[in-house]
């Protein structure tokens, strides 16, 4: 699903223009202030509704010194932005985002994953939102736009939206290229590609890199996708799948820590040692890859700085500076660990 441009926002002005009113009618009847006769106030009221029109909040806030809330949501399924420990890639955003936000003079309200389909965006009121990663069908994504939100994607987005969401660049090309390299520097002859099955920029940019070392060093293209809410679980199967398959695989790439995790459970399962038979390496440098058994080979995203900087261009779209589109997070670094050594 293509994100298109937010359609123009239904304004104060369009709303008593076709109520037959002044603006100042229109603003105290909408906020219940000043003497509006009754009558009056429900024209206002109807006329509103029916013309789509919602106040923009931030802007009101911006002007009289309020506070502002902003909302961060992540497109992954709970079972990778979250999961058991509760402290996955969101959590790290979110807790260096909040603070940022906060210096701001802006609340953060983290938004956990809806599995119901409602639309989060029903039940709160924020003026903007900060999205992780978001795949080219993203819902919550199309519903920010639709609702002319200021937004901003950490990471590219998914399909057309990278033209019309600003966007923090997370270097997913740059960061396999680095993983892939550091295989091959150990040794690896046979490398299988695991990630998830959504149309992410992540896995696509992910995707390329691996062809272009399938195609120079003359290794068999092994790539399987998942369903990214299958968990360890989607792990164990890719790796018990893609071995029976392909016996001379000796180390596998899988781009979410938690597929990673269920990766390294069959490797061990099946009586294979890991590295010496076969070497496992993620990109996220989180819990899960620090904790695993053995602890998984990584890439730290500098998160940190990467919601810091993710604030500031939000902060910018908030005050109606939409000059930045894309800001480069800094460049990723390994952290080599006894998966692969």
């Amino acid at each position: 699903m293509a994100v298109s441009p937010p359609s123009p926002r239904v304004t104060i002005s369009d709303v008593a223009r076709h109520a037959g009113v002044s603006v100042t009618t229109v603003s105290h009847a909408l906020n219940g202030r000043g003497q509006v006769d009754p009558a009056t106030r429900r024209k206002v009221e109807e006329t509103a509704r029916a013309l789509g029109y919602r106040p923009n909040r931030h802007a009101q806030r911006l002007r009289t010194g309020g506070s502002s809330m902003i909302a961060l949501m992540s497109s992954m399924p709970f079972a990778v932005a979250g999961g058991p420990s509760r402290l996955g890639f969101l959590m790290e955003v979110a807790s260096v985002a909040a603070s940022s936000a906060l210096e701001r003079g802006m609340a953060m309200v983290l938004v956990p994953p809806l599995e119901s389909g409602q639309s989060p965006l029903d039940i709160l009121d924020v003026d903007g939102a900060l999205i992780i990663e978001p795949s080219a069908d993203d819902r919550q994504l199309a519903d920010l736009t639709a609702r002319g939100l200021p937004v901003v994607s950490i990471g590219r987005p998914g399909g057309d939206a990278h033209g019309a969401v600003p966007y923090v660049d997370l270097l997913s090309g740059p960061t396999v290229q680095m993983l892939l390299a550091h295989l091959q520097a150990r040794g690896a002859r046979q490398i299988a590609l695991v990630l998830g099955a959504a149309q992410r920029t992540s896995y696509a940019q992910a995707e390329l890199a691996y062809r272009q070392m399938v195609d120079a060093s003359g290794m068999d293209h092994i790539a399987l996708r998942l369903d990214e809410a299958r968990g360890e679980a989607g792990g164990r199967d890719a790796a018990r799948l893609l071995l029976a398959a392909h016996p001379q695989i000796d180390a596998f790439l899988v781009l979410v820590d938690v597929f990673a995790v269920g990766v390294a459970q069959h490797l061990q399962q099946a009586g294979l040692r890991v590295p010496e038979d076969v070497m496992i390496a993620t990109r996220y440098d989180g819990i899960r890859a620090r904790t695993c058994e053995p602890p998984l080979t990584a890439v730290n995203l500098h998160l940190d700085q990467v919601a810091r900087l993710a604030i500031d261009l939000l902060f910018e779209r908030l005050r109606g500076n939409a000059g930045r589109q894309a800001v480069q997070s800094p460049m990723p670094e390994l952290v080599a660990r006894a998966s692969t050594r």
